[in-house]
């Protein structure tokens, strides 16, 4: 069913060019010459203007044809478009400053002489396979003379006779049927290559830039977060215990002179503040890439991250190699970021880390048992993994339906 399916949209893409071909040619061609022989005098600036807007249509209406024949969408350019509060002069230059309009124009007039070939060669392949299978049935109202002998029948078989007139037409139609799908597909090929490269490049481009400067905007944000948030740690945890301890300090300096016996209870509070100080330092530098990732790799970091975790955490990692700086720092801190939330709102009893590659495709799986209800919408801790993950041309799926299990999955290109 496929192959038949394939086979009709490459003879409609090839069939239904032609006409199409022929009307923008016509039209294109005759208001470019019109435009170019009369923008001497003016005129001809609105004519091309006009052009450029017509093959705009032409061309939007290929690239349908094109996600037709191709199974999948195609993307269309971006065109300025002329502002509201724009004269009339603005509007018509307007077309005229885009590249990708001369491209659609040159699109309409070379596709024509293309068009009619592939046409007529589908044609006549589809004809000829047609004709020779039929041809047992149509060639007794041919008209046959006495002395009409066919000349490639006595060659190929030695005899012109009917009976084998009809066994070599026959084999030969057989022959074309089978051959003509792969040819309708070369010609469909060159045809679609050639509106591809004309149509959808520049959209291609422009889509890759986008793409680039969400990536940029993204790391930027996810920088800009994490420094925010380890600032505010560090303000409302560490700094307020040593300012505290250095109070407690001070306290007991003066005690030292006044009360020798408080001291004791003194420094030991002191103490205290001092190991929980270094618990908090050491709780922060989890947001900061450990020695271990750098020295020995993302696969010694995630079993460091993994031994550490409050909550029991199974490791599947089917890679052995060391990956991109970036790749790597970005799948860390997912995982500890990850495993952090599954600790402290999952419930969970039990957690899962996988790290395996599919082709060109590197994917980090972490589930858990817990209660599920994770989500990346703004404003909650996984829409900085997302953005963290999209500065390197990574995607964040989350699967946590109310009641578990979560499943998240970090998906990088190699």
């Amino acid at each position: 069913m496929n192959i038949r399916r394939h086979i009709g949209r490459d003879a409609a893409y090839l069939l239904t060019g032609f006409p199409i071909a022929v009307f923008s040619f016509v039209v294109l061609l005759t208001l470019f010459c019109a435009g170019i022989s009369t923008v001497v005098v003016t005129l001809g600036w609105p004519v091309l203007a006009i052009a450029l807007l017509s093959a705009r249509t032409f061309a939007d209406l290929e690239r349908v044809r094109l996600s037709q024949v191709l199974g999948h969408p195609v993307p269309r350019p971006h065109y300025v478009r002329a502002q509201p509060g724009d004269g009339w002069v603005r509007r018509m230059f307007t077309p005229l400053r885009q590249g990708q309009g001369w491209l659609d124009l040159m699109h309409g007039i070379i596709n024509f002489p293309i068009a009619i070939t592939t046409f007529c060669v589908t044609v006549s392949f589809w004809a000829a396979a047609g004709g020779g299978v039929t041809y047992w049935f149509w060639e007794r109202f041919l008209p046959q003379g006495d002395d009409q002998r066919d000349v490639a029948i006595e060659w190929l078989v030695g005899a012109d006779t009917r009976a084998n007139r009809i066994w070599v037409y026959s084999i030969a139609g057989v022959v074309f049927f089978l051959i003509t799908p792969f040819v309708q597909r070369g010609l469909a090929a060159f045809q679609a290559g050639v509106a591809q490269t004309l149509l959808t490049r520049l959209a291609g481009l422009q889509g890759r830039i986008s793409d680039l400067t969400e990536s940029r905007a993204a790391a930027v944000s996810a920088e800009a977060t994490a420094l925010r948030k380890l600032e505010r740690d560090i303000h409302d945890g560490p700094q307020q215990r040593l300012i505290r301890l250095a109070m407690e300090l001070s306290r007991a300096q003066r005690q030292l002179e006044k009360d020798p016996t408080a001291v004791s209870a003194t420094l030991t509070e002191a103490i205290g503040q001092t190991r929980e100080t270094l618990d908090e330092l050491r709780a922060l530098s989890r947001g900061i890439a450990p020695p271990v990732l750098a020295d020995r790799g993302l696969v010694a970091a995630l079993s460091a991250l993994a031994g550490r975790s409050m909550v029991p955490v199974e490791l599947d990692i089917k890679i052995a190699e060391r990956l991109p700086d970036a790749l790597e720092n970005a799948l860390y801190f997912t995982a500890a970021e990850s495993l952090t939330n599954l600790a402290k709102h999952s419930g969970a009893t039990l957690g899962t880390l996988e790290l395996t590659r599919k082709d060109d495709r590197l994917y980090l799986i972490i589930t858990d048992n817990g209660t599920g209800g994770a989500h990346v919408a703004k404003g909650h801790g996984l829409a900085g993994l997302a953005d963290r993950l999209r500065a390197v041309d990574g995607e964040l799926a989350v699967d946590s339906p109310p009641g578990g299990p979560t499943v998240l999955v970090a998906e990088v290109p190699l």
